[in-house]
């Protein structure tokens, strides 16, 4: 802790030529107007109404009111500018259904975020942009303070036949819903765990056709699966995703789309759905024992998801008229090299040639390995005769040495 430290402070005396003023120099009275009360000065915007309500107007306040209107019109026209790049995205201005204004902002995981900020039209494919001009819009629209100024206003107007009756309920519900629509859709792993189990996806993933509906209402096979497909791409890892195609797709776009979707790698997830702990528990068992529910589910799901999206890929394979095309026309090429062979090839030997052939160049094989056979056994032959012949000359020298000693 710090030490206190006492300074002695002396002061000097006043100097003799010193002498006090007549008025204190603190006083912040001013001296009475003469005419007892203070002169008002021509500024400010109501003298400058006074004076266009004298001068152009004719002291007629409904003339002054139309100029006054005119004027805040042309102001707001120029001021429109620096947000005509925002309105030109068109976003925000959807008209909110009576039910999506009356949700409770306590189940704000099952409401429809792109909805709330009027993005309905565009969903997963809306940019930050149009999340953030969306969500000024809804904030401006929807804003308390808002809906109290105009409950105020009605209940100034209604107040002679509801007297007593507060109109100004300040109900901020629905702005507490665009606030966490703006949490989640600007937040990109929590956008990303929504857009897996979007709504009006989950709809379309349910209406997508079977193979025996595809059958009994003769649906056509491009105009039945193409959006299905369209409609998993956007959880695809690897981008751009190839599309069905068309019936006069080649054998190798064709082959490329399956070879792709029966590899699919998808982002999509399920965190989502998981289930909260139990408000007020601060157990760890039961944290542990939700989050390894909650893993246990998502992958469940996950687990179905794949053979969801698997089984469409079965059932387009099963049904595309282009697969029956290409086997007949690799059939047909097939006979027609049979029949006709390639131009300036010599014909084609039968099987009997063929095991002819064969046996000759097996008799030729033997053949020759019975003349290298032969030659190998000769030279050893003639190898083992020479060694023989040295050997004896050398027996018959050292005999004749042997001789040439004795005598």
């Amino acid at each position: 802790m710090a030490a206190v430290q006492t300074l002695t402070l002396v002061v000097p005396p006043t100097p003799a030529s010193y002498a006090a003023p007549a008025a204190a120099s603190s006083s912040r009275l001013a001296p009475p107007h003469p005419s007892g009360h203070r002169a008002l000065l021509p500024v400010g915007p109501a003298y400058a109404n006074h004076l266009r309500l004298a001068l152009h107007h004719a002291h007629s306040f409904s003339s002054l009111d139309k100029h006054l209107e005119k004027e805040r019109e042309r102001l707001a026209a120029l001021h429109s500018a620096d947000n005509a790049a925002e309105d030109d995205l068109g976003v925000g201005s959807e008209e909110e259904p009576e039910e999506l204004l009356h949700r409770d902002p306590k189940e704000w995981k099952s409401q429809d975020h792109y909805a709330v900020l009027g993005l309905s039209h565009l969903r997963y494919l809306a940019t930050p942009a149009q999340i953030k001009i969306a969500n000024r819009k809804k904030v401006l629209k929807h804003h308390p303070d808002k809906k109290a100024a105009g409950g105020a206003a009605k209940e100034e107007i209604n107040s002679r036949f509801l007297t007593g009756v507060n109109l100004n309920t300040n109900d901020d519900a629905f702005f507490k819903c665009i606030a966490k629509a703006h949490e989640v859709l600007t937040n990109p792993e929590r956008r990303r765990q929504f857009d897996s189990v979007d709504p009006v996806f989950l709809e379309m993933e349910e209406d997508i056709p079977t193979a025996a509906e595809i059958k009994s209402k003769r649906l056509d096979f491009f105009t039945a699966l193409a959006p299905a497909f369209a409609l998993y791409a956007r959880f695809s890892k690897t981008q751009p995703v190839p599309a069905l195609g068309t019936s006069d797709s080649t054998k190798a776009e064709v082959e490329g789309f399956y070879d792709f979707w029966y590899n699919f790698d998808s982002w999509r997830s399920f965190e989502w759905l998981d289930k909260e702990v139990n408000e007020g528990s601060d157990s760890r068992d039961d944290k542990r024992y939700t989050e390894k529910k909650n893993k246990t589910e998502r992958a469940r799901r996950k687990k179905e998801d794949i053979a969801r999206v698997r089984g469409l890929v079965d059932l387009a394979l099963s049904l595309d008229p282009r697969i029956k095309r290409i086997k007949q026309e690799e059939k047909d090429a097939r006979e027609a090299k049979r029949r006709a062979g390639a131009p300036g090839a010599p014909a084609k030997k039968t099987k009997a040639q063929e095991e002819e052939e064969k046996k000759a160049a097996e008799a030729a094989a033997a053949a020759a390995e019975e003349a290298e056979k032969a030659a190998r056994a000769e030279a050893k032959k003639q190898k083992a005769a020479a060694a023989t012949a040295a050997k004896k000359a050398r027996r018959q020298q050292r005999e004749a040495e042997e001789a040439a000693g004795a005598a």
